[in-house]
């Protein structure tokens, strides 16, 4: 189902995501130079636009962006959003995008959310399939600048820009549900809590991380969003270097990482949901980091390595082969 989150350390700003589902789309790094042209259905070609790197499977030689950042520290993510995604004709006066067309068409075009408002205050995200085989993906979005974080859901009463004060997004149900939600979680502490219970029932500190006794821990995204915002908000770093700032985010994504057998997917019991690849970005510097299910060494790629204004784009398969370091 997908956890997204962005964060701010000491000036520092990144943005990751899990991508949980049941099947590989054959997912790869991708970066799209400045030339490098951008086609859409029914709006004109981007033929210069802002460099995006990101995670994409790439079919026709069109890359189909799960998730991507700019040049310019814009990032932006899909995650699923079933029964309530709801995508129209295309509509006369509008931008007519569809669905898989979107994050080009913003991180191509926006360097700042504030740009993003005005861009999708034009939108219409249509229901037009990039192919037979591949149908809309019922999709919401949550993109992210170094300074504050929005969610774009097209619902079946029109599209919303949400601001977004947790700059986190999972799934179900829409995001003001999701954020109204965590009302319910305002007792718990990274500290064990005080007996508030009755001063006359002597009760026992019995183990450490008390606070967190009610922290929800199911695969469901109500109880991502909660367990993803509060561990992104009480995290401690010991150090601010890129080294420590990576590592922190990869434990923080894969705190709401889902293991295979642990969410059936209903259609078909033999399959199981989980998380296929979590992803990385430094918003300040262009760079990629990664992890897949089968291969827990982080993996990396820097955006000021390739020529940013040429005209042909560049993939990097996964590295799906697990890598033990030998100690003896």
């Amino acid at each position: 189902m997908c956890t997204a989150l962005s964060f701010t350390v000491d000036g520092h700003h990144y943005f990751g995501r899990n991508f949980d589902y049941e099947r590989s789309y054959g997912e790869e790094v991708v970066i799209s130079p400045a030339n490098d042209p951008i086609n859409f259905y029914q709006m004109p070609t981007l033929k210069h636009h802002y460099p995006l790197l990101g995670i994409a499977a790439v079919f026709d030689g069109t890359p189909l962006f799960f998730d991507a950042m700019n040049d310019q520290g814009l990032a932006m993510a899909g995650l699923n959003y079933p029964d309530n995604a709801y995508y129209r004709d295309s509509i006369a006066g509008k931008d007519n995008i569809a669905s898989y067309e979107i994050i080009p068409w913003v991180l191509g075009q926006c360097s700042s959310i504030q740009e993003v408002k005005q861009l999708l205050a034009k939108v219409n995200i249509t229901n037009h399939a990039f192919s037979a085989q591949l149908e809309p993906a019922t999709l919401h979005w949550i993109i992210t600048d170094r300074q504050t974080s929005v969610v774009l859901e097209s619902d079946q009463d029109g599209i919303h820009v949400y601001d977004n004060p947790v700059s986190v997004l999972t799934n179900n149900p829409s995001f003001p549900k999701q954020l109204f939600n965590l009302n319910n979680y305002r007792a718990l502490s990274a500290n064990n809590p005080a007996n508030t219970f009755n001063s006359q029932v002597p009760l026992l500190d019995y183990s450490r991380g008390l606070g967190t006794h009610n922290l929800p821990g199911g695969m469901d995204s109500a109880s991502r969003f909660v367990r993803a915002t509060f561990t992104k908000y009480n995290t401690v770093w010991a150090k601010t270097d890129e080294l420590s700032n990576v590592t922190e985010l990869f434990h923080i994504m894969h705190s709401v990482e889902q293991q295979s057998g642990s969410d059936q997917v209903a259609d078909n019991p033999a399959n199981f949901e989980y998380t296929i690849y979590t992803v990385g970005y430094n918003l300040d510097q262009g760079q990629l980091y990664y992890t897949t299910y089968t291969n827990n060494q982080i993996n990396h790629v820097d955006l000021n390595k390739i020529d940013a204004q040429g005209d042909q784009m560049i993939t990097y398969p996964f590295v799906e082969e697990q890598a033990i370091n030998q100690i003896n």
